[in-house]
């Protein structure tokens, strides 16, 4: 039902254009692979879509969801095979033109994450449903007719949990006007996420 709600927004704003540096596109959408790197815990893999829709000249809206399951771990209770992790988020963006190639990028989000309670050695464990929010700041830009790239710095803060900086860094490589693949690598203290899948850009 979240996932539906999310598809109908983003394409219920898709006729709108927005202001922005040459060859860029606040509309598109994008589907792929996603994983999470962790310095002292199980990895976790699986996959993300993500969408952004231009709403007025400067502003658009954006979200994704990321279904992955995490390695196989062992406890002092015994082994657990992996947890399924979900995430998503949706908000807001402004984006001011700079010059012809750059924009600058600012955005705010609510974010949920939640993982699937778990058996361990005869105990149940109840799973986890945090509410957060984000706020990011970068530029992004289109420095050749088939390459476009973005860095950003955030700030996270979910429930029952402590709030974190971060760094994102991303690129597009165009095969067209509409069709490209994007990959992205966010830094957080004690994790690293990706994303790498194919982006079709409105």
């Amino acid at each position: 039902m979240k996932r539906s709600l999310l598809a109908l927004t983003l394409l219920a704003a898709l006729p709108f254009a927005a202001s922005a540096a040459e060859g860029v596109s606040y509309t598109y959408v994008e589907a792929g692979y996603a994983g999470t790197s962790v310095d002292s815990g199980p990895d976790a893999d699986g996959w993300a879509i993500n969408g952004s829709a231009a709403i007025a000249p400067n502003f658009h809206i954006f979200g994704g969801y990321s279904g992955q399951e995490t390695d196989d771990f062992d406890t002092v209770l015994g082994r657990v095979n992996g947890v399924d992790v979900d995430q998503w988020n949706i908000g807001v963006g402004y984006n001011h033109e700079l010059n012809s190639q750059l924009d600058l990028l600012t955005r705010v989000a609510y974010q949920k994450s939640e993982t699937d309670g778990v058996r361990v050695g005869g105990i149940d464990f109840s799973g986890t449903d945090a509410d957060g929010w984000s706020v990011e700041a970068g530029v992004r830009g289109a420095f050749t007719p088939n390459f476009e790239g973005y860095a950003l710095a955030g700030f996270e803060d979910y429930e029952h949990a402590d709030s974190e900086f971060y760094g994102k860094v991303g690129a597009q490589v165009k095969f067209n006007q509409t069709w490209g693949i994007n990959g992205e690598v966010k830094f957080v203290d004690g994790y690293t996420a990706y994303f790498i899948g194919p982006r079709a850009s409105f």
